[in-house]
């Protein structure tokens, strides 16, 4: 059952077995809060077992532009298109959520951005990456890093 992500209010649905349930809550809700007030758009999530298509097309591009599999259990994802800028997102139980910019026309920016939950440790696959941070409202202390799709999908 899908889920409208309510940044207002904060709530861990679907993000309940997650050892920092809250901080990734807040992340989930930071991105809702971007997308409705960049967009319009309404976040909306589904869990992972409906999500197959969507968590195996971010596993393809992490597997073949830098070898990277997620040891960690995905919970939930999402894939929309807001004008010509597709985006996948999947959030997983560790507290990482991963996304996936792709420009639908040849000349954009496609690009990949790893962000790590408030309270989480840097996963040993994602341990050559370099994390800058950033303080939010919701989701405390966002660490982020990202890398830029060269193939196309």
């Amino acid at each position: 059952m899908s889920y409208v992500v309510d940044f207002t209010n904060v709530s861990t649905t679907g993000l309940e077995s997650s050892p920092v349930a809250a901080a990734l809550a807040g992340l989930r809700a930071n991105e809702a809060r971007y997308f409705k007030n960049k967009y319009g758009h309404d976040f909306t999530t589904e869990p992972a077992a409906e999500a197959g298509e969507t968590i195996g097309y971010v596993h393809r591009i992490l597997r073949e532009e830098r070898g990277i599999a997620i040891a960690a259990r995905p919970l939930e994802a999402t894939i929309f298109q807001v004008e010509n800028i597709r985006w996948a997102y999947v959030f997983y139980e560790s507290g990482l959520s991963i996304n996936v910019l792709y420009t639908v026309d040849d000349a954009g920016k496609r690009a990949v951005g790893l962000k790590l939950s408030d309270g989480m440790e840097v996963p040993a696959e994602l341990a050559s990456f370099k994390f800058a941070r950033q303080k939010s409202k919701l989701a405390g202390t966002i660490r982020g890093s990202f890398f830029v799709i060269k193939r196309e999908y």
